[in-house]
């Protein structure tokens, strides 16, 4: 893809709502091995892959040893169609550091996209806590907060399609 068409398109997804990033990754490891697979992968395989993702580009670090600890960092200029693409990939994929280069000013999201957003933050936040208690807490706790979170979804549920149906009225 030529600069001139990869300018076009940051225009285009930018005039739509979109944020072009810098995401800054890092990995270690007290083993010998090839971070900057590791980190290829994550790039390649993983956030370009996310959705809402327009495109990445960027560079890794040569793998150094630091005292005990091998480690290595990559720079990716990522294009998102919207925040909330943003926010999953950097939930998802827990970047070292985020900097927002456009749009420069302000950002303005519709409350539609706001709503969807802070829906989307409860579900990873459902999702990561699940993850977290499945290992630690024994059988039977595990279970009741299942239920409370299966009872949680339905009413979220309910609350989706209420307000869905008094935008409609």
């Amino acid at each position: 893809m030529s600069k001139t068409e990869l300018e076009e398109i940051t225009e285009k997804t930018l005039r739509k709502g979109g944020i072009l990033t810098k995401l800054y990754f890092d990995v270690q490891s007290y083993e010998n091995v090839d971070l900057q697979a590791l980190l290829t992968d994550l790039i390649n395989n993983k956030l370009l892959k996310s959705a809402g993702v327009v495109y990445c580009s960027g560079s890794i670090d040569e793998t150094i040893k630091l005292k005990d600890v091998y480690s290595s960092a990559a720079k990716v200029t990522t294009l998102f169609t919207d925040i909330g693409a943003l926010i999953n990939a950097v939930f998802n994929f827990a970047p070292a550091g985020v900097e927002i280069i456009k749009p420069e000013n302000e950002l303005v999201i519709k409350t539609s996209q706001l709503q969807s957003v802070m829906l989307s933050l409860s579900e990873i936040s459902v999702d990561y806590s699940k993850y977290i208690l499945e290992r630690v807490l024994k059988k039977e706790e595990y279970d009741k907060v299942l239920n409370d979170l299966k009872a949680r979804e339905e009413l979220g549920k309910h609350l989706i399609n209420t307000t869905k149906e008094n935008k409609k009225e």
